[in-house]
């Protein structure tokens, strides 16, 4: 049975990869002093660079879901056009979004009983969400079924390994993810956290490094302890408009592990708001998240 693979704008996957896999991307949405704008249209490039460029001069910016009734009709568009729906969303603990969009498609589900739809939840954000969206759409164009695809991404996720640094510690203060004392002091002792994303999806901070370069080091020595068979990988990174840090990061990945297939991407505005400029994401498959 036909079937479309759907995610959310958070997967931060590029309009390529979105063309090659046939994708359904649903936009989530975010406001720059007060104007709404969406974080993905289909076939427009948003100008990433000039919204950190916002964020960098202060702009207030805040996110919000998905549109659920585009999505509604988003989908009814794809289950009328006989298509079954795998949807691989935004991890809960990070955002209501899946949340959301699981009800909407139990409540279709029952209005087309003739179809499948199946929600799952990918615990992850950003280039890890779009990793397992990438691996899932290579199982299903290789003749995978909807629900082989879906529990290959239940299996999968918690071998997805998110590791990530931030410039800007008082993006993290304004999101809710440290106080405002830790904050300040962090900044004025150029300390640079190093976070991940855990088994429920959470955010957490793990150790904190002082210097840039450092802490680029960090995100390394996080994928030399735990990372399957890298060389064998493709590894995606994603940013915050800090291009010369990634190529920094994706040479000492090459040297150290024989890294040469990297997905490298803008991190989108939803999670960019609350992470800010110069936000440095490794994502890989490792024997723990």
């Amino acid at each position: 049975m036909a079937y479309r693979i759907v995610t959310d704008s958070a997967s931060n996957l590029s309009e390529e990869m979105i063309d090659e896999f046939g994708l359904e991307i649903l936009p989530m949405t975010f406001m720059v002093d007060g104007v709404e704008r969406r974080s993905y249209l289909k076939g427009e490039k948003t100008d990433l660079k000039q919204f950190y460029t916002m964020m960098r001069e202060g702009k207030v910016i805040t996110t919000s879901l998905p549109n659920l009734q585009e999505t509604e009709t988003t989908m009814r568009a794809i289950l009328d056009g006989g298509e079954d729906i795998l949807y691989l969303g935004f991890s809960s603990a990070l955002s209501s979004a899946f949340g959301s969009i699981d009800l909407l498609m139990q409540r279709l589900a029952g209005e087309y009983p003739e179809r499948t739809l199946r929600a799952v939840e990918t615990f992850a954000a950003s280039g890890g969400q779009g990793m397992l969206v990438y691996l899932a759409c290579k199982k299903a164009a290789a003749g995978a079924t909807l629900n082989e695809v879906g529990d290959f991404v239940v299996e999968t996720r918690d071998h997805l390994c998110h590791w990530f640094t931030v410039d800007d510690l008082m993006f993290l203060f304004r999101g809710g993810r440290v106080s405002r004392t830790s904050a300040w002091a962090g900044t004025m002792l150029n300390i640079k956290p190093v976070l991940h994303v855990d088994a429920d999806g959470a955010l957490i901070p793990v150790e904190k490094v002082r210097g840039r370069k450092k802490s680029i080091k960090a995100l390394v020595d996080r994928m030399e302890k735990t990372a399957i068979d890298p060389a064998s990988q493709t590894v995606f990174i994603t940013h915050g408009d800090c291009i010369d840090d990634v190529e920094v990061l994706k040479s000492e990945i090459t040297e150290h592990l024989g890294v040469t297939d990297f997905v490298v991407n803008y991190i989108d505005p939803v999670i960019g708001a609350h992470s800010g400029p110069g936000t440095l994401a490794l994502f890989f498959l490792g024997t723990e998240k």
